[in-house]
């Protein structure tokens, strides 16, 4: 009978596959108790391209991450020795997001408390919308106010950047919509008047799809039941998209020119942007749905910005419109390659998410369950591998991006946890409650990274800039506070 120390000795045949299943290299032997880190150097001596060889990979069996080494991974498997063993190997970011440990401005300035606060798709501007009737800018190098904008005639709910950060929409609880310059803090262009009731979300037509590389579209989602998209240059509705029955919670521009809304009606539907026409209903929930995320989400926030070539003093992007558009494009394409399409998480009053390939099917492809309570944020991570979610439940939990699997929880908050961000290297994530705490989770050990106390009271609202230096944070005692490393 052979004991354990030979049965590690042993050796075990692997064949390196990527994600998307093709096996470039030949099979061959390692011995069974490799560590993940000479399985980065076999890789590292296989690549041919530079870029590849220097990126650090994650390796999987049988959607195990190996961790320490291969044997110890394969303990409980049942595995035919006889056969190749399959090695999925995920590249990680080139760059890595130091997670923030300070607080170094508490910004006051606001009246009321802060419901939303946002960095630009650069990382250059910060810009928060609040209950006083106010948005305002902030500078970001010495983290002092920089402009007070009042045009609202009452709470600021939702704001969003144009993907090239050359605008800021705002929406209040009149139901006006209104456009600000971040250069000069003044409005630009008229009052956006149409919805009947108050705005509840936002979202940009993305860089890759606007005519010319000039945004100009922007959707709003209401609760009187409206979609309206608009030209903020013309300051004019140019479509409604009315035919859901209650209030639309949330609203998305997806990557191919379809625009996703969710409402209190419990459904999720799917609008083609150039015409206005309803392709697809969307069905499952069993109460209000709160919330949608895309796969795509972050590469269209960020548009022509890429994180990894984020510099200290932000530098401004690439001349004409043109060029932009075409940055980002490029951009969106590789993301597309790598996951083959655009899909959306839904959260929901019904405790539940559900994952859906909303270009081609109404139905879902994957029931992702385990809240005890409303679902309130959904987040996909820049890297489109994970999803997080906040509940009332006050835990966070994180899925896998591709099939909906439940991968981990998160406990730690004491109270609700309202709001999530995404490192821009998908290695942390930032969370906001009730508690009157922020909190970072490492992704590599599904744990509690840093507690960020210092708030007066609720956090309802939480971003992690693009350039990864800073995270933001605002809620119920006024204040911004800003976090870095």
């Amino acid at each position: 009978m052979d004991t354990s120390l030979d049965k590690d000795e042993e050796q075990v045949t692997i064949q390196f596959t990527s994600e998307t299943g093709q096996s470039v290299f030949q099979p061959f032997e390692v011995p069974r108790n490799i560590s993940p880190q000479k399985l980065q150097l076999i890789l590292k001596a296989l690549f041919t391209d530079e870029t590849e060889k220097n990126r650090p990979y994650l390796f999987y069996v049988n959607e195990q991450e190996i961790k320490e080494s291969l044997s110890s991974t394969l303990q409980y498997m049942i595995i035919d020795y006889e056969k190749t063993l399959h090695i999925t190997y995920q590249p990680q970011a080139v760059f890595r997001v130091r997670g923030v440990t300070r607080c170094t401005s508490s910004l006051s300035g606001h009246g009321e408390p802060v419901i939303s606060s946002l960095f630009s798709p650069d990382g250059r501007y910060l810009a928060s919308g609040s209950g006083d009737k106010t948005v305002r800018f902030w500078d970001l190098t010495t983290e002092t106010p920089l402009f007070e904008c009042k045009g609202h005639m009452n709470w600021v709910l939702a704001i969003s950047w144009a993907p090239d950060s050359s605008l800021l929409a705002s929406g209040d609880k009149s139901g006006h919509l209104i456009c600000w310059d971040p250069l000069t803090g003044k409005q630009k262009g008229k009052n956006m008047t149409g919805h009947k009731q108050w705005i509840t979300s936002l979202a940009w037509e993305p860089l890759h799809l606007a005519p010319g590389g000039s945004c100009r579209r922007v959707v709003s989602a209401s609760k009187d039941g409206d979609v309206r998209v608009w030209d903020v240059m013309l300051g004019q509705c140019v479509r409604s998209l009315t035919s859901h029955t209650a209030s639309v919670t949330c609203v998305r521009w997806g990557g191919t020119g379809l625009i996703y809304s969710a409402s209190q009606d419990r459904t999720i539907k799917v609008w083609r942007a150039q015409d206005g026409t309803l392709c697809r209903t969307l069905q499952g929930h069993g109460h209000w749905v709160n919330v949608l995320a895309l796969n795509t989400d972050y590469v269209m926030r960020t548009g022509a910005f890429d994180p990894k070539d984020a510099k200290l003093v932000p530098e401004s992007l690439p001349g004409t419109g043109e060029k932009m558009k075409q940055l980002a494009e490029k951009r969106y394409k590789a993301v597309i390659d790598l996951v083959g399409e655009e899909l959306l998480v839904s959260g929901s009053d019904d405790f539940t998410m559900f994952m859906w390939k909303p270009e081609k099917e109404k139905k879902s492809i994957a029931r992702m369950t385990g809240h005890q309570q409303l679902v309130n944020d959904v987040k996909f991570s820049p890297d489109m591998r994970l999803v997080a979610s906040a509940s009332f439940d006050k835990s966070i939990r994180i899925w896998c991006g591709k099939s909906g699997k439940f991968l981990a929880v998160l406990r730690g908050h004491v109270q609700a946890v309202y709001q999530l961000g995404w490192a821009a290297d998908s290695r942390l994530l930032v969370s906001g409650s009730a508690d009157s705490t922020l909190k970072l989770w490492s992704m590599d050990t599904k744990k509690l990274h840093t507690d960020l106390p210092g708030h007066g009271d609720e956090v309802y609202t939480v971003d992690w800039s693009p350039d990864g230096q800073r995270v933001v944070s605002g809620g119920k005692d006024k204040l911004l506070r800003i976090w870095r490393k």
